[in-house]
């Protein structure tokens, strides 16, 4: 009994101390006082600043920007890569696989050193260097979340369907891509995460006039965060809770193809 007490008194505390301070950043962005430790009263007047701060706006946009764009170009490069890793024999893909680990345990400052030379080299620092610099930390996660997929799939049905006379892009597409569907969908929203989560690689690729969220809010940080930040995070951690309580939901109570008639019987009936 007092092992189990014990276990939920701790179970509290890492709550407690996980989420008491998303609690006072959503209690802060409803403050009227720019104080932090003074209650002014409650007010929307932060969410509508926001709205109208347009280093704020451009930050987010290029932040999701960056995101959706890096994600589902490293998807693509990661997929195939991911078929070429697993097509290689046994010493070859040890390899591969090595060296598809190196950049996910290298520190993100000599990632982001390397990358800032290369660039200043070749290419001058903008969207389109912060681009490729996230497209190039988020091809091992998205390799890694698709090879188990494909050593997990049922290659015979690939080679049955080309038997009976599937060409190789349409066995693949009807055959192997359901499968490791999931494996990409993985990648892409791991890469999602880590390109939004990213500050050290985007501070030394980026450019002049480009802002992310992480390093409009570091530059910020000397001169002192605005309300309009505390109302920012409150809206993007409602949105992830919103996210997180759709996937949860229970599909399996849900007859899709029930809705799915009725739906095409209404329609013929119009």
């Amino acid at each position: 009994m007092t092992t189990k007490t014990l276990g939920r008194i701790y179970i509290a505390l890492i709550m407690v101390f996980l989420y008491a301070p998303i609690a006072v950043l959503i209690v802060l962005s409803f403050n009227a006082s720019r104080s932090r430790v003074v209650w002014g009263g409650f007010t929307l007047e932060w969410y509508s600043a926001l709205v109208s701060n347009s280093s704020i706006m451009n930050a987010l946009w290029t932040t999701f920007g960056l995101a959706f764009i890096s994600a589902l170009i490293s998807s693509v490069i990661g997929l195939l890569g991911s078929i070429g890793i697993y097509s290689m024999r046994r010493r070859g893909y040890r390899l591969m696989l090595f060296a598809t680990n190196i950049p996910m345990i290298n520190a993100d400052i000599v990632t982001g050193i390397a990358l800032l030379l290369w660039f200043v080299r070749f290419l001058p620092l903008g969207f389109t260097s912060v681009l490729l610099a996230h497209v190039t930390f988020n091809l091992p996660y998205v390799i890694l979340c698709i090879l188990p997929k494909l050593r997990d799939m049922d290659i015979y049905q690939y080679e049955a369907a080309l038997d009976l006379g599937a060409g190789e892009v349409y066995a693949f597409v009807r055959i192997l891509m359901p499968q490791i569907l999931p494996g990409v969908l993985s990648g892409f929203l791991m890469a999602v995460t880590m390109s939004m989560d990213d500050f050290v690689i985007t501070y030394f690729t980026k450019g002049a006039g480009v802002n992310t969220l992480s390093t409009l809010i570091y530059g910020e940080i000397r001169k002192g965060i605005k309300p309009e930040m505390y109302a920012l995070s409150t809206v993007l951690f409602f949105i992830v809770l919103l996210l997180l309580m759709l996937v949860n939901l229970p599909y399996d109570r849900i007859d899709l193809h029930k809705y799915l008639k009725r739906f095409k019987r209404y329609r013929s009936e119009l």
